[in-house]
């Protein structure tokens, strides 16, 4: 089965052709999708294409760029709003010292809101990090000892260290299709280190296009690509990729029942 992890088909640049864009992903043999939530503000859009939809799943949570409005955020409202039906995970959160869109503390501080939220819902977490390795070691490393959650790197682009230290704590990995961009050998020498067992597929669309669709908007149905491409790095067949991956999606997000 093709599973894209990660979409975001609430956002704007699906206005237009939304369920045209669904249709080809299933045309294109993508089975499931979770949907992803990045503020409060549209996780009812969010949960809504959950609830419309047999193949879309979706998480709740504020993405780092948005913690700025999320500063009153409790662990007990996530975990609230995640005990809706067909919410499979907490986030995406975390860490964003590129843009610096929020304050570093302010980030910092919801990142360990959602972290507390998956404890409590025993649900997965889904993490965004970028050029922040050394903090989100330390958070990962503090927040672990004090009660371990299930977490996913997603569309991960960071350090060999931080990969490292993610890996010993359990991480899954997710891998977009900036592993097929050319310039991404880091990225993929990475990608050669990841748990075998822990890995899965996304397209973080409308972004990240992987060849030949670079530069243009993204979609669910050129999943196949990003796992073509992992098979490619892996020295797996595509066969091995798609079942290796499947396996791994549903230990990770345990409230979607298996086909």
């Amino acid at each position: 089965m093709l599973i894209d992890s990660h979409v975001n088909l609430h956002a704007p640049q699906f206005d237009e052709d939304r369920n045209a864009v669904i249709e080809r992903a299933r045309a294109a043999g993508v089975g499931l999708m979770v949907e992803i939530s990045d503020k409060l503000s549209t996780f009812e859009a969010t949960h809504a294409l959950a609830m419309a939809h047999p193949d879309i799943w979706c998480t709740v949570g504020v993405h780092p760029h948005e913690a700025k409005d999320a500063t009153d955020l409790t662990p007990d409202h996530l975990a609230s709003l995640a005990q809706r039906p067909r919410v499979v995970g907490i986030g995406e959160c975390g860490l964003d010292f590129h843009y610096d869109l929020s304050p570093r503390d302010v980030q910092e501080a919801v990142f360990r809101t959602h972290v507390e939220a998956a404890r409590l819902t025993h649900l997965p977490l889904v993490i965004h990090t970028r050029e922040a390795d050394a903090d989100m070691g330390r958070i990962l490393t503090e927040e672990q000892a004090r009660g371990p959650v299930r977490f996913l790197m997603h569309c991960y682009t960071s350090g060999a260290e931080l990969a490292e230290t993610a890996a010993e704590m359990g991480a899954w990995f997710s891998v977009s299709g900036i592993a097929a961009f050319k310039a991404a050998d880091d990225v993929r020498a990475v990608v050669r280190a990841m748990p075998a067992d822990r890995i899965i597929v996304e397209t973080d669309c409308p972004y990240l296009a992987p060849p030949p669709h670079r530069g243009r908007r993204n979609e669910p149905a050129y999943v196949g690509l990003v796992l073509e491409k992992l098979a490619e790095i892996r020295g797996w067949t595509v066969a091995e990729a798609e079942a290796r991956t499947t396996e791994a999606f549903f230990n990770l997000f345990g409230r979607i029942p298996r086909p």
